[in-house]
């Protein structure tokens, strides 16, 4: 911080800055701001003195920026933004309102927690929920966010997380979709897109007993691939960590006895770059524990998959 101040002119010289550049006029800013047109051609050739460079091009009334105004505008802008983010959650904590923001994937949010997502609210009143959404594979670092849910390898250092379950998936599809017997007809397998391989080719049947070749559907979301498999479109590789309240509820059903493992394990991590809340903790356990009683209730209901032994 002492080296940014030595290289601002004044702290207010980024605010006028900020309104020039967003409304591309010395003017529109003036107004903006309440004060002159000419004070803010003023601060902004001092600051521009200062800095050694030109941060606008001036040209017919407009005022645009140039290459090292577009780079210092970037940063400004998400610092600001940084900044009101912190000072919009001083002021919710100060009205009993905690903010928690989680790393997920799109699937996870849609077809877990959306369900059960007025039961979380009521466990935790307090707080405002924020979602980073992922559609892809569960991958990278777990930052400026409260809680990230990740993959990893078992042979992988670990980075602090909590064990949600470990990586299990099933065949999965809709009872209208079991219940159709044409046994000429093949089966259409619905993929993720960036899955490796056929992962139908592991099972060397399934419980649809179709007989004829198979068809196949690709999607490059997750959620999409259970929301095609709910519809009755054909067979999803179920994530037990997406697809257990479905299961549940009977809108999906095994298309197999058999479960897939992996040495992978599925766990929240905290943000590498600040502490872990104590909020973000709590929901993080209670998530936990849902899905640990979902996988109790799908071992009850389907005993010859053996989910929980599987899962932890």
């Amino acid at each position: 911080m002492p080296e940014l101040r030595r290289m601002l002119p004044s702290s207010n010289a980024l605010f006028v800055f900020d309104a020039a550049a967003r409304n591309g006029s010395f003017t529109a800013a003036a107004a903006e701001l309440n004060v002159t047109q000419p004070a803010v051609s003023r601060m902004l050739g001092q600051f521009e003195e200062h800095l050694g460079v030109r941060l606008f091009d001036r040209t017919a009334g407009r005022a645009v920026l140039t290459e090292e105004g577009e780079l210092l505008y970037r940063r400004v802008l998400e610092g600001f933004r940084s900044i009101e983010s912190g000072l919009v959650e001083i002021e919710r904590r100060r009205k009993g309102t905690e903010t928690v923001t989680l790393s997920v994937s799109s699937a996870f949010t849609t077809h877990w927690l959306m369900p059960r997502i007025d039961k979380l609210q009521r466990q935790f009143p307090q707080v405002d929920l924020r979602f980073q959404l992922i559609s892809g594979a569960l991958r990278g670092p777990v930052e400026n966010v409260d809680l990230g849910m990740r993959f990893r390898d078992r042979d992988e250092p670990s980075s602090g997380g909590t064990l949600v379950m470990k990586e299990v998936m099933l065949p999965v599809c809709s009872p209208a979709y079991l219940g159709e017997s044409e046994p000429a007809e093949g089966n259409t397998i619905i993929r993720l897109a960036d899955t490796p391989g056929d992962w139908a080719a592991d099972y060397p049947s399934f419980l649809t007993r179709r007989r004829g070749p198979a068809k196949a559907l690709s999607f490059t979301d997750y959620a999409v691939v259970v929301q095609a498999a709910l519809l009755g479109q054909g067979i999803a590789l179920g994530w037990l960590t997406v697809t257990s309240h479905w299961l549940l509820t009977g809108a999906l059903v095994p298309a197999s006895d058999t479960l897939t493992t992996t040495r992978r394990i599925c766990e929240f991590l905290p943000p590498r770059n600040r502490p872990m809340r104590p909020i973000a903790a709590e929901i993080r356990d209670w998530i936990i524990a849902q899905m640990q009683s979902e996988i109790t209730a799908i071992d009850r209901l389907y005993p010859k998959l053996g989910a929980m032994a599987a899962c932890y």
